[in-house]
């Protein structure tokens, strides 16, 4: 059973910005709650089977303004576990609650978190003091507890940790060592409840380290653009370290995508947005997605555990063109699905 999940960050509607949602979470404004349900259900309306809460705020910010309020630590860095709250998911309880009455199931819910190096390195830039490193890991680990402990109307199933500078960045000035460690204390509490812990990584070139973090046991690849990347994993390893794969199977570089269609019409997309249709209508269709999951089953086959897109949403330029996205991508895998079965 391959399960279907999606990263997080999502389109904001027409005449909203990330100045508002700024605004409204520290005015705690009732619009952004009704946001954030009706974007909610849009991902359950999809076919996600774990849709994660919507990110609308800096995946780094929205962690780092908690952490560096000294009225909510404990220590410095490291925050209260009451204080480390994330506000989204307080906000879904209500579509977790409509989503039990009408199923008669709690809905499983992913919660993305950044990681203890991405936001070490969004502070600290490439200077190595291993003791901030762990604080922020630390950090990290009370708001998947946090999360863990105060969910009601919903089932967290999978906890993700998202560090894109992992293979990227060539400000990473810690050995694997000091990595693996801070990687392994930010999922203490998630590895020890028995939870689907995810990292989401940009690049896999260094999927090994992640191999060695005992608490993570699902690596993700953003292999729908960069099918290459699947040439850079081992099964062999996979198998050893009893780890799987997230594999994402539907691109979601829009600005890629777009130039792809800026050269086929001569012309700007941008401008003319009804050409942008193209990424659902033709690019991105149910069959493509299929045959990407299909590739990447004969690659690995039972080591691949969950599929998606390849990354966040929140670049595409409307709610109902990420939404067709979605839909598409969960189309795909049940096809998949369905001719796995009868093969």
């Amino acid at each position: 059973m391959i399960l279907f999940d999606d990263i997080g960050s999502f389109p904001l509607p027409k005449g909203m910005n990330r100045e508002w949602i700024s605004q409204a979470v520290g005015n705690n404004d009732p619009k952004l709650q009704d946001l954030l349900k009706s974007t909610m259900q849009q991902k359950i309306d999809a076919g996600v089977d774990i849709p994660t809460y919507p990110q609308f705020r800096d995946m780094n910010q929205m962690f780092l303004e908690i952490i560096n309020d000294e009225s909510a630590q404990e220590e410095p860095l490291i925050v209260k576990k009451e204080r480390a709250h994330i506000i989204e998911l307080s906000a879904i309880e209500d579509v977790g609650a409509q989503y039990l009455k009408t199923t008669g199931k709690k809905l499983n819910v992913r919660v993305c978190v950044t990681g203890p190096l991405e936001l070490y390195l969004n502070q600290f830039g490439g200077t190595a003091y291993k003791d901030v490193l762990n604080a922020f890991a630390t950090s990290i680990d009370r708001f998947i507890a946090n999360s863990i402990d105060n969910a009601r109307q919903f089932r967290i199933a999978t906890i993700s940790i998202d560090e894109p500078s992992i293979g990227i960045n060539p400000q990473v000035m810690f050995n694997d060592n000091d990595i693996i460690e801070a990687l392994t204390i930010a999922t203490r509490t998630s590895g020890s409840n028995k939870i689907d812990t995810e990292i989401h990584l940009h690049s896999p070139l260094h999927y090994k380290l992640i191999c060695k973090v005992p608490s993570i046991g699902i690596i993700g690849v953003e292999s729908a653009a960069n099918p290459s990347y699947l040439d850079l994993i081992d099964k062999k390893d996979l198998e050893d370290n009893d780890k799987f794969l997230r594999v994402g199977v539907s691109r979601t570089d829009i600005f890629g995508m777009a130039a792809v269609l800026n050269e086929k019409y001569g012309t700007n997309v941008w401008k003319e947005p009804s050409r942008l249709e193209e990424i659902v209508t033709e690019m991105e269709t149910p069959g493509i997605i299929t045959k990407r999951l299909q590739k990447a089953d004969s690659i690995f086959g039972g080591r691949i555990k969950y599929a998606g897109p390849d990354c966040g949403l929140g670049s595409w330029p409307t709610q109902e063109l990420a939404f067709r996205l979605l839909k598409n991508t969960g189309i795909g895998i049940k096809e998949f699905m369905m001719n796995h079965k009868t093969g």
